[in-house]
């Protein structure tokens, strides 16, 4: 038996679509904004001459822009009593670390640990250190400061900061600088500063575009 089917109409071609053309990430070329902590307030401390090392590292490299906050020259109390003469404290403190794009703490080690006063300093603020990047320089004696370090990124992985891998760290450190605060053999710190910086500035745009992006709600 033969069976009678509809006329099938013919199916008009598909015009092929031209991909589209990949849409470049526009990353920002301001400099990424560096607050540097020195974390020592003891008489004779040596972190005046490892800061200024790390500050002229900072000011050879035209992505990064650097300002100090030095504990030595802060009164904060510990009673975290915020009167008169605390707020004018924190009026000097407080926009360094809240403009900040990234942060670079430099910390001896006492005791297998930090300072209290880098503590206290970190302790009166907390917004301020958010969705932040946070590189580490630290100088001691056998350690060269690293047991402090491993206790500050937890420290600051509470405080909703990140904290990057590579470090710069001076063992003995007394004795890798002469007495005009140069280092006796610059390369391997140096080397180990272009690595932490380098990541710094990644971490740094990257977090601040997020931020920019989407308000950090931690």
């Amino acid at each position: 038996m033969q069976t009678l089917t509809e006329p099938v109409e013919p199916v008009e071609p598909v015009e092929p679509v031209e991909p589209a053309e990949p849409v470049e990430p526009v990353e920002s070329l301001e400099p990424v904004r560096v607050t540097v902590v020195i974390g020592s307030n003891r008489e004779g401390r040596f972190g005046p001459v490892v800061a200024a090392w790390i500050l002229n590292r900072l000011k050879a490299r035209d992505d990064l822009v650097a300002e100090v906050v030095d504990v030595a020259e802060t009164a904060l109390p510990t009673t975290f009593a915020a009167d008169a003469a605390t707020r004018a404290e924190l009026s000097a403190i407080t926009p360094k670390l809240s403009a900040a794009d990234a942060f670079i703490v430099l910390t001896p080690e006492y005791n297998h640990s930090y300072p209290a006063a880098l503590k206290n300093l970190i302790d009166w603020h907390y917004t301020e250190w958010q969705a932040k990047p946070v590189a580490f320089v630290s100088y001691g004696g056998l350690s060269g400061g690293l047991r402090a370090v491993e206790h500050l990124r937890q420290v600051f992985a509470e405080l909703h900061a990140t904290t990057v891998r590579d470090t710069v760290s001076f063992h003995n450190a007394g004795a890798s600088f002469d007495d005009e605060g140069q280092l006796r053999d610059p390369s391997g710190p140096d080397a180990a500063a272009k690595t932490m910086l380098d990541q710094v500035v990644w971490w740094g745009r990257t977090l601040r575009e997020g931020r920019a992006a989407r308000p950090y709600g931690g």
